[in-house]
């Protein structure tokens, strides 16, 4: 790798461009599989589902209980020592019972059920869910984005899904002073980024809570254990789970699956033995009425409690987030028909037996169980606890994923686990920072009332933002009217708002550990966009001139040499200012340019058929093309070593195109810079050039693109030290009998030449500084925070895969 430091002068015009944040490996991802059915979730997996022989959404329910419903499912364990907590004595009657009965049976119904299965499900963003999903859909159907990187051919996308152009007058200009509104895009942002950092915050709170309530059993079990070694027990497991999770989500789902399958069915069985038992009159409770009789019982006390029977409803959110894993269909079908009555016939069962033993409340849920089942329930629970913190661990990689393509995370390895099901994902550096944060709160919590504290105001949190995003959907993407989406609004706040203010009054008793959380990743991450969109306004405002460069004529006034130069930035459009440094500052440059801009737009997925978008920047002799590859927030951006020959293949088709289309057939005088087609990956295949390939371990293969005896050795090493790497070897030719103009066939030649030559990376070593006449606070945010996150996480070089050995870099400061 080379190297290059120019320190300009603060206020030059001359700056690079760097990669944008997010923006990850080469475009050689292809698994074979079509993608140009981007709206259905069923249409991209389901050829690729293992069991050919169960229907896709059966098998997809199925797995979803091992990934999505182990948290809500296990919420029985002590969602009613948690609402009686601090409860005075003198309200634990009857009545009081089955009032907080009918509390968690009406959260139930309207929360997960009425809100999420049946109205949040349905706003799917192509198949993707989650808070930033919601984003994607409102920046997709208004101009809501900080980063102006968005191009009109992004809405051409086939997974864009635009909807009808007609708005009512009301919802139109609500848009259009968004839009015009920089503050108001500013906390569109801040509210959607601390729904991200509520879901980590609950990825650190959940695995310690759910894993702590089901290992205490063991002290209800009569047994000597300290609470000591309830703690390190409790340690082992969270350690051994988190170790999973690297074999990926599918594994883990088919693993899981049956564990909590069977605890629904056992927890069914007990509540059902519980209401015949004990008290059948239980049934009563299902009447709203006696949610009434509660209030007026308990007072203030029974606003408090709120807090406890929010608990009821933990992992509902997962149901969203998680929803890329799997399908809308799946996910409704295994509430529906298993999870939602078991865990209504469960809590029916604990009332039953509370009105007939008060004194159990504080260990309802162990009591509960019939004699010398104890020991296997037990056992049951501490596994599904298990699966229960797999649901929002897997969500917490999703949404994070999400909000590093989309510019909002610092770039850290993802990881695709399923070569079937593209959602599943893994990532190595949150996975062990998740898992430290998560020993810390299980030892350092003295009791699960108080990590349960800190458990509601995350959940609560989350659903609040995914309520108040959901209303701008139904406005601006579903095109209600503002009056039914108000309706939703304030019917689902005036509910969710009651519990969050219950939960927020647990704020010293341990819910500052998910605030804290939350705003600490929220402030992470808006560091980080802001320190990109910094970075990205400062590029697009020093462009480089085409005048200047057409002036220099075809040769660039320096010595032009075999080769192809592939020039990185995050522009999508001019000419970055890295290329005047080289210009200036080498004596020789490469006989063919091109521009490369790896972005992310904000949709899920794009189709290898509108990967690639091809351009000239130049008249023909410069030689200079535009190549910009688009990737979804969730595409597999992996390195399969093909994506040299994919770009090779794209030009020259462009080239072919643009001497036979009208509109792309301009003079050589003109600049092409803007004009941009799409070439398909199938159009790259049916090419013209002809090609062969060649699978070789010989390392003077590897040598043959280069004339550098330096180059040679260097790459001779690296082969050494790499035998194992099998090399694919593509070569082009332009065959002499196809019917071309010569200006045409020429310049095919030349590209084909270039490439026998060699490839070279270049891109922009950036160092970002505020300027000094910045205030104290941009400083900081700049000079800090952001240089800080930048140094510490992957480079965009081993992002983008770019081999070491071909890699030129720039140095240059940045004064934003």
């Amino acid at each position: 790798m080379s190297r290059i430091d120019i320190e300009p002068e603060e206020d030059s015009n001359d700056l690079p461009p760097r990669m944008a944040a997010g923006e990850a490996q080469e475009p050689s991802h292809l698994r074979g599989q079509d993608r140009g059915d981007q709206t259905s979730w069923m249409g991209r997996n389901k050829r690729e589902l293992p069991w050919k022989c169960i229907p896709v959404p059966i098998a997809l329910a199925y797995q979803s209980f091992g990934v999505v419903y182990g948290d809500l499912s296990t919420s029985p364990l002590y969602v009613y020592r948690s609402i009686f907590s601090g409860m005075s004595h003198h309200h634990q009657d009857t009545d009081t019972i089955f009032g907080a009965f009918s509390l968690i049976f009406w959260t139930l119904t309207l929360i997960p059920l009425l809100k999420y299965i049946i109205i949040i499900l349905s706003a799917d963003d192509n198949g993707e869910g989650g808070t930033f999903a919601l984003y994607s859909l409102l920046c997709r159907h208004g101009k809501f984005s900080l980063l102006p990187n968005q191009q009109a051919a992004d809405e051409e996308l086939s997974a864009y899904k635009y909807g009808s152009s007609g708005q009512c007058t009301p919802s139109l200009a609500l848009k259009r002073s968004i839009e015009k509104r920089k503050n108001l895009r500013t906390v569109l942002l801040l509210v959607v980024l601390l729904g991200a950092g509520m879901v980590i915050g609950d990825g650190v709170v959940t695995p310690a809570m759910s894993v702590l309530s089901a290992v205490s059993g063991l002290q209800a079990a009569h047994t000597k254990l300290p609470s000591g070694g309830v703690r390190l027990i409790c340690c082992v497991i969270l350690v051994g789970l988190f170790a999973l999770q690297h074999s990926g989500t599918h594994k883990v789902g088919i693993l899981f699956a049956p564990v909590v399958v069977i605890w629904l069915i056992s927890i069914f069985a007990i509540g059902l033995y519980n209401i015949i038992w004990w008290n059948p009159k239980v049934v009563i409770a299902l009447s709203p009425h006696y949610i009434f009789k509660y209030f007026a019982q308990t007072g203030t006390d029974g606003w408090f409690s709120l807090g406890g029977v929010l608990l009821s409803i933990t992992g509902t959110e997962a149901m969203f987030a998680d929803l890329g894993h799997f399908s809308a269909t799946s996910i409704r079908m295994a509430f529906i028909l298993l999870v939602y009555p078991c865990l209504v016939v469960q809590y029916m069962g604990q009332a039953a037996f509370l009105s007939k033993n008060m004194d159990s409340i504080s260990n309802s849920f162990y009591d509960s169980v019939p004699d010398g089942f104890l020991w296997p329930v037990l056992i049951i629970a501490t596994l599904a606890a298990i699966v229960a913190s797999q649901a929002i661990i897997s969500a917490t990689f999703s949404i994070i994923k999400q909000c590093n393509a989309l510019s909002c995370f610092p770039r850290v390895k993802v990881v695709h686990t399923s070569k079937q099901i593209e959602g599943q994902i893994y990532i190595p550096e949150i996975n062990w920072i998740l898992m430290i944060l998560t020993l810390a709160v299980a030892i350092g919590f003295k009791d699960t009332d108080t990590l349960g504290n800190a458990y509601g105001l995350a959940v609560m949190s989350v659903m609040f933002i995914t309520t108040f995003l959901m209303a701008l959907v139904m406005i601006f993407v579903w095109q209600r009217s503002i009056m039914v989406a108000a309706l939703f609004l304030i019917s689902f706040w005036i509910v969710e708002g009651a519990y969050l203010g219950a939960a927020l009054t647990k704020v010293p008793q341990g819910g500052w550990v998910s605030l804290l959380l939350a705003l600490f990743f929220m402030f992470l991450m808006f560091v980080w966009h802001y320190g990109t969109r910094k970075k990205y306004n400062f590029d697009l405002h020093n462009k480089v001139s085409l005048k200047w460069i057409l002036g220099l004529g075809p040769s660039l006034g320096i010595v032009r040499v075999p080769g192809i130069g592939l020039v990185y930035s995050e522009l999508a459009t001019g000419v970055p200012a890295i290329f005047s440094h080289f210009v200036t500052n080498l004596p020789a440059f490469h006989n063919v340019l091109v521009f490369v801009c790896v972005k992310s737009v904000p949709v899920p997925y794009v189709a290898p058929e509108e990967r690639f978008l091809i351009g000239r920047i130049c008249p023909r002799p410069y030689r200079m093309y535009r190549c910009i590859v688009r990737y979804g927030y969730k595409d597999l951006q992996g390195d399969d070593g093909n994506f040299e020959n994919l770009l090779i293949q794209s030009i020259a088709e462009f080239i072919q195109m643009e001497a036979v289309e009208p509109q792309f057939a301009t003079p050589d005088s003109v600049s092409y810079d803007g004009r941009m087609a799409v070439i398909s990956s199938e159009a790259c295949s049916s090419s013209n050039l002809l090609v062969s390939n060649e699978d070789d371990f010989d390392t003077l293969s590897t040598m043959q693109s280069s004339k550098s005896l330096t180059l040679q050795s260097l790459r001779s090493a690296c082969d050494e030290e790499n035998p194992q790497i099998r090399r694919r070897h593509v070569r082009f030719q332009v065959p002499d009998s196809l019917a071309m103009y010569p200006a045409v066939r020429e310049e095919l030649k030349d590209l084909v030449e270039a490439k026998e030559a060699g490839i070279a990376y270049i891109m922009g070593h950036s160092y970002v500084k505020a300027r000094r006449s910045s205030s104290f606070l941009k400083k900081l945010v700049v000079d800090f925070g952001y240089s800080f996150l930048r140094k510490n996480c992957r480079g965009p070089s081993v992002a983008l895969h770019i081999p070491h050995i071909s890699l030129i870099e720039v140095g240059m400061i940045y004064h934003v």
